[in-house]
């Protein structure tokens, strides 16, 4: 006991190195089973935080705080602009028309979704200017920006011109082909201006591809073309009529407090929703999975738990003569206690320490081991258009590192107390009769 090394702390250390090779190889696996748990969590619940935010960023980022829209058309919009930039906590309203068309280029047709924006006004609601990755983001005359990944799709290039055809007004050429039935059979001449009328409506749009935006989210880079106002209300056959309006807030997370200020400067028939609304399902499934995974895989660190008091078990066992001549010689029972727990804490730390720096390391290479681990298996680990991310999102949360840290440590230690207390309870006699 000469060394400098507190007792317990001592015969902790000789007791890590037995000389049977079993004991050891039990030692070893206890510890890779608290460094693969700790790592596996770390990892986990750092990109589960990662694609929750990130989807956050995005989601704001494209879209509006605040939406306002009735169940039809919204007319004298720009009256409505100025009364929703009145209320506290408004920063600014835009304009805006939405619906599907089909897009052909090439040869090639889609069905994506258009957007009309006002750009000196949408700007100001929200950062599509940042997103933009070729081109600029100009839609003056008869002008679209367009999605990566559906740019990609079509093969479209900045200077490129699509072929847009809206299904906006399909209502009014099947009330215009049955008025022209009838005339049919009333006539057998039928008149050149109800043929033009209907050509009219279905002649497409030239849009010219002035930039390509990516937000980051597949869904938005795959199925959006955003256009000037005009255009959207042309395809749609509005007039002067929009869909909605975008509201920008101060706070992101103010929004539902803010909404109830402005429904009151607003006509009770338009309703307003939140981006919260519109994505409270999937937010709420993200949180409820992040809860379910924490618990889940604590049970690998829990199953390496057993492990350790599987080990000093054994330890114990072995150990007889020797606990039972510290008895004799007068160790109390914290003593004893003290030797297997501090044991057992050891385990714990070298498992938590290796874990935490395995993880942390797999979370700064995440999108390297995903390309490695696709090729080898064939198998495309995050898919884009399942996950609408381009890549795996993470995000390192302090606290969260050190709850999983110190929870482990904490299960390590409380394994290690049985066997303690086990050893602790043995009758010196008995013990030093033992062969």
């Amino acid at each position: 006991m000469s060394s400098r090394l507190p007792a317990p702390l001592f015969l902790a250390a000789r007791y890590l190195k037995p000389k049977r090779t079993f004991l050891a190889v039990i030692t070893l696996i206890s510890v890779l089973g608290v460094t693969l748990g700790i790592t596996v969590l770390i990892l986990v619940m750092s990109v589960m935080t990662g694609f929750e935010r990130e989807l956050q960023r995005k989601v704001i980022g494209f879209d509006a705080h605040l939406l306002v829209t009735n169940n039809g058309l919204i007319d004298q919009w720009k009256d409505l602009v100025g009364r929703s930039e009145k209320t506290p906590g408004v920063l600014a309203a835009a304009p805006f028309v939405q619906g599907p068309v089909i897009v052909e280029f090439s040869h090639q047709r889609l069905a994506p979704k258009i957007r009309g924006i006002e750009p000196s006004l949408e700007l100001k609601v929200s950062d599509l200017s940042k997103f933009i990755i070729s081109g600029k983001l100009d839609l003056a005359g008869d002008s679209t920006v367009i999605g990566s990944e559906l740019a990609h799709t079509l093969g479209v290039h900045v200077g490129d011109v699509l072929t847009v055809y809206s299904p906006g007004n399909l209502g009014e050429v099947i009330e215009q082909l049955d008025k022209l039935k009838l005339k049919e059979k009333g006539s057998k001449n039928t008149k050149g201006g109800d043929i033009d009328t209907i050509r009219q409506m279905v002649l497409p749009t030239q849009l010219t591809v002035t930039g390509i935006f990516k937000s980051g989210r597949y869904l938005y880079d795959s199925e959006f073309l955003l256009v000037p106002l005009h255009i959207g209300q042309e395809l749609y056959g509005l007039g002067g009529s929009i869909h909605g309006l975008s509201i920008r807030t101060v706070d992101a997370n103010r929004a539902a407090e803010i909404r109830e200020d402005l429904r009151k400067n607003l006509p009770e028939e338009l309703s307003c929703v939140t981006w919260m609304d519109l994505n409270k399902q999937l937010f709420d499934a993200i949180a409820m999975e992040r809860h379910v995974m924490f618990f889940l895989l604590m049970f690998i660190i829990l199953v390496a738990a057993f492990g350790i008091m599987n080990t000093l078990i054994t330890v114990t066992v072995q150990k007889t003569r020797e606990i039972g001549v510290l008895k004799a010689l007068g160790a109390r029972t914290w003593q004893i206690v003290s030797v297997f727990l501090v044991q057992g804490m050891v385990v714990g730390l070298i498992g938590v320490a290796s874990g935490l720096v395995l993880g942390m390391t797999l979370i700064r290479w995440r999108n390297e081991v995903s390309q490695w681990l696709a090729s080898v298996l064939g198998v495309e680990i995050f898919p884009r258009s399942v996950y609408q991310f381009n890549e795996i999102p993470a995000e390192i949360v302090p606290t969260d590192v050190v709850l999983i840290c110190v929870s482990a440590f904490v299960i390590c230690s409380l394994a290690a107390l049985i066997p303690a207390w086990i050893a602790s309870r043995m009758d010196p006699v008995k013990a030093l009769r033992c062969e």
